[in-house]
C-alpha cells in the first residue's frame, strides 16, 4: 500500500463520546473495565476515555473520582493513547478559568496518563487555546487542536480552512474537524478536508455525530480526500447521536483501498459485552436517539438536545410551544454572532431562546447571554446584534472585553488551596482543579455519608450502583422516549424558580 493509499486509522470512542451521546455519560468505570484491555488489543489510534462531560457526570452522579478512573483506565489499556476532549479555557466546565487553573488542569492530567488532548473553543477563538495547547507540550503530550464545525454565513469552507493555519501556529500537532451536531455533508467534507490537507502536512482527524444520518457518508468523502483518522464507537453506545459503529464503518469500507483491519471477532465480543451495559443503563437512554433526526440540519441544533428541550419545555408547562423554541434557535444563535452550537453555547442559545418565547424576545437575559455578548467567552465568528448588545450593556452596567478574555483572570490556584485545606480536604493539584469547577460535588465526594438507622433501602434507579459484570444485573425498565437526563440549571425569573434538565453536547 502507497503512501497516499495508508489506511486511515479509527479512533475508539465508546468509553467517552458513546456513552456521552447516548446514555447521559452515566457508565461506570466498573463497566468500562472488563472490555477495557479488549480495547486496548485491537489497535485503534486513541481510545477516548476522559474529558466532555465524564468527569462532571463521575462526581455529580457516579461519586468517583476522575482521576481514580483515568489511573485505572490507562493501567488497563497500556498501549493505546488516551485521549480526552478539552473545551480551552473552560476546561470541561461552562464558564471561562484563570491560567493557571488551566495549566494545573492540563499537568494533573498528563500526570495520569492522558496522552491525547483535543481542545477546542465553542466559539472557535483560537486565543483561547493557546494556554491549554502551550501546556500540552510542555508536557510532552499530543495536542490536537479542533475546529467546531457549523454553517452560517460567516463560515465558509474556506474560514474553518483558514482557522487550521491558526491552530497550527500555537503548536498543534493534528487537527480535528470537530462535527458535534452532525451537520457535514459528504461533499462539504471533501473539500474541507482536501483543503486544510493541502495547506498543512500534520494528521487530520473527522469527529462527526450520524444525528442526521450523514456520518458514514461523510467519513468515506474525508477519507478519500486524504484523511488520516476518524473516530467510531462500538453499538450500543454508537450511531444516532453518537459516533457510527465500528463495524459498520469498516463493512462501508469494504474493497477500499485505504480500509482498515480491526479483529471483527473482538469486536462482536465488545457489542455484546456493551448491550449487557445498555441494560444496566436503560433508564438513560432513549429511542429517539437512535433515529435519524433531519431536523438537526434546519435548526442546528445537536440531537440529544431535541429530546432534551422536550423535558425542559414541559417542566415549564410549554409543551405547545416546541416548535415557537426551535424557531428562536437561529434567531438568538445568529444575534450572538452566529456562535456554534457546542458546549456551552448550545445551552447558552438554547436557554435564551425558552425566555424568548416565554417572555418576549430580549425581555428577560440570561447572565451567559449577556456574557456573550460582552465578549467575556471569547471573539464571536461574526458582530453581535447592537439591540441586543445595548441591552447587555445596559443589564450588566459593563463594556465590552477587548483582548483576550482569560487575561482579565486573575491566578486562582493558591486560593483554590486554602480553601480546600480550610474545609480539611486534601489540597493537591487534583482536588484543586477539580473543586474550581465542580465545588459542591467535589466537597460532597469527600464527605462521608452519614450511616443509616436502619437498613438502607434499595438505590433508586437513577442512580445505579456500579456494577462489575452486566450479566449479573437485572434489566432496568426504559425510560419514555425524549427522556434525558443532564446537569441541572435553575433560572430565577420575576421572582419565580424554574429548573431544568441541561444536557451536555461535545
Amino acid at each position: 500500500m502507497s503512501k497516499s493509499m495508508k489506511a486511515v486509522i479509527f479512533n475508539n470512542t465508546v468509553l467517552r463520546d458513546g456513552h456521552q451521546s447516548l446514555a447521559a455519560t452515566r457508565m461506570t468505570t466498573a463497566q468500562m473495565l472488563p472490555a477495557t484491555a479488549r480495547l486496548d488489543g485491537l489497535g485503534f489510534g486513541a481510545l477516548e476515555t476522559w474529558g466532555g462531560a465524564t468527569i462532571d457526570a463521575t462526581l455529580r452522579f457516579l461519586k468517583e473520582n476522575p482521576f481514580d478512573r483515568l489511573d485505572q483506565l490507562k493501567k488497563a489499556a497500556p498501549r493505546t493513547p488516551h485521549m480526552m476532549l478539552l473545551r480551552g479555557q473552560n476546561i470541561v466546565q461552562y464558564t471561562s478559568f484563570p491560567d493557571d487553573v488551566v495549566e494545573a488542569f492540563v499537568r494533573c492530567a498528563a500526570r495520569h496518563g492522558m496522552d491525547v488532548f483535543r481542545v477546542f473553543d465553542a466559539l472557535n477563538d483560537a486565543r483561547n487555546l493557546r494556554t491549554a495547547i502551550r501546556t500540552v507540550k510542555a508536557e510532552g503530550k499530543h495536542a490536537q487542536g479542533a475546529i467546531c464545525y457549523t454553517t452560517s454565513p460567516v463560515h465558509t469552507p474556506a474560514k474553518l480552512a483558514a482557522l487550521a493555519d491558526e491552530l497550527v501556529e500555537l503548536g498543534s500537532d493534528s487537527i480535528c474537524i470537530k462535527d458535534m451536531a452532525g451537520l457535514l455533508t459528504p461533499r462539504v467534507t471533501h473539500d474541507l478536508v482536501k483543503a486544510i490537507k493541502q495547506r498543512h502536512a500534520i494528521p487530520l482527524i473527522v469527529h462527526s455525530h450520524d444525528t442526521a444520518g450523514m456520518a458514514v457518508a461523510s467519513y468515506l468523502a474525508a477519507i478519500d480526500a486524504g484523511a488520516d483518522a476518524i473516530d467510531t464507537s462500538i453499538t450500543p453506545f454508537a450511531n444516532g447521536t453518537g459516533q457510527p459503529d465500528t463495524v459498520r464503518m469498516m463493512a462501508a469500507m469494504t474493497a477500499h483501498p485505504r480500509a482498515p483491519r480491526y479483529d471483527s471477532a473482538v469486536l462482536l465480543e465488545l457489542r455484546k459485552y456493551f448491550e449487557g451495559v445498555a441494560t444496566e443503563l436503560a433508564k438513560f437512554m432513549s429511542p429517539a436517539n437512535d433515529r435519524v433526526d433531519s431536523d438537526a440540519l434546519s435548526y442546528q441544533v445537536p440531537g440529544g438536545m431535541l429530546s432534551n428541550f422536550r423535558t425542559q419545555l414541559a417542566e415549564m408547562k410549554m409543551e405547545g410551544r416546541f416548535n415557537d423554541v426551535m424557531a428562536e434557535v437561529p434567531v438568538v444563535r445568529e444575534a450572538l454572532g452566529w456562535i456554534p452550537l457546542v458546549t456551552p453555547t448550545s445551552q447558552i442559545v438554547g436557554t435564551q431562546a425558552v425566555l424568548n418565547v416565554k417572555f418576549g424576545r430580549w425581555k428577560n437575559l440570561a447572565q451567559a447571554s449577556v456574557d456573550i455578548a460582552l465578549g467575556k467567552y471569547g471573539r464571536t465568528p461574526g458582530p453581535i446584534n447592537p439591540e441586543l448588545l445595548a441591552l447587555a450593556r445596559k443589564q450588566s452596567g459593563q463594556e465590552p472585553v477587548q483582548g483576550r478574555p482569560a487575561d482579565l483572570l486573575a491566578p486562582r490556584m493558591p486560593k483554590l488551596r486554602e480553601e480546600l485545606a480550610a474545609k480539611g480536604l486534601p489540597a493537591s493539584d487534583e482536588n484543586a482543579v477539580l473543586y474550581a469547577m465542580f465545588p459542591r460535588e467535589t466537597e460532597a465526594f469527600y464527605k462521608p455519608a452519614p450511616a443509616p438507622a436502619v437498613a438502607p433501602a434499595p438505590a433508586p434507579a437513577a442512580n445505579p450502583a456500579p456494577v462489575a459484570a452486566p450479566a449479573k444485573v437485572p434489566a432496568i425498565t426504559p425510560a419514555p422516549v425524549g427522556k434525558r437526563v443532564g446537569s441541572r440549571m435553575v433560572l430565577t425569573l420575576n421572582q419565580k424558580r424554574y429548573e431544568a434538565l441541561v444536557e451536555e453536547i461535545d
